[in-house]
């Protein structure tokens, strides 16, 4: 990921933080001279562990032990328009938040492959408190015994794990503030959280 001084983020426990706000991962990797993706769910696990399932029929679910993926987390983003700077003559851009993670596959079977199962479930149900959690107990042991024969869970220890918010650092405040105000009249859920995000990274 090229990342300019500007916008570069390495702090583990930000990058973190991030991954459990953003789970829904872009995962790649080259299988045959060419890039393949595919696109999950994650558990993080500290420090630098992810935990995802792929349907066993895809491509990269055929990954065996010690292959490389590259895995990438998107936060808001938007446009930014020229119209909103206070400074003459600036150019459009797009400012957006991601983090990206490489590491070794080791895949993920029997009981690891249930818990995985139960911490992804488990993690977004807290999100939907105070409804009670639904819990991986309910499945019929014949319906699960067909939905573990269908996926393979993977588990990606990152040995390197990096950041990009961009987020206008690199413009005069004024202009930030023009663009935080001009995002927030759009009235879009992702304008108003690239807004949010711009207004913390100016403190």
């Amino acid at each position: 990921m090229y990342r300019p001084a500007h916008f570069a983020v390495d702090d583990a426990d930000t990058l973190h933080a991030f991954i459990r706000s953003h789970p829904f991962a872009t995962v790649a990797a080259v299988i045959g001279g060419a890039v393949h993706f595919a696109y999950a769910p994650v558990v993080l696990d500290a420090p630098g562990t992810v935990r995802f399932h792929l349907a066993r029929a895809n491509p990269l679910a055929q990954l065996g032990e010690g292959a490389r993926v590259r895995l990438s987390f998107m936060g808001p983003h938007a446009y930014v328009s020229p119209d909103w700077y206070a400074t003459p003559g600036m150019v459009p851009t797009w400012n957006y938040m991601a983090v990206e993670g490489e590491g070794a596959v080791t895949p993920l079977r029997g009981e690891a492959l249930v818990r995985l199962l139960a911490d992804l479930s488990a993690a977004e149900e807290a999100h939907l408190r105070p409804k009670k959690p639904w819990t991986i107990d309910k499945v019929p042991e014949p319906k699960m015994t067909t939905l573990k024969n269908a996926i393979v869970g993977l588990e990606v220890v990152f040995d390197t794990l990096s950041g990009k918010f961009k987020l206008s650092q690199n413009v005069k405040p004024e202009d930030r503030a023009g663009a935080i105000a001009g995002l927030e009249s759009r009235g879009d859920p992702q304008s108003a959280a690239t807004a949010r995000e711009m207004r913390k990274a100016g403190r």
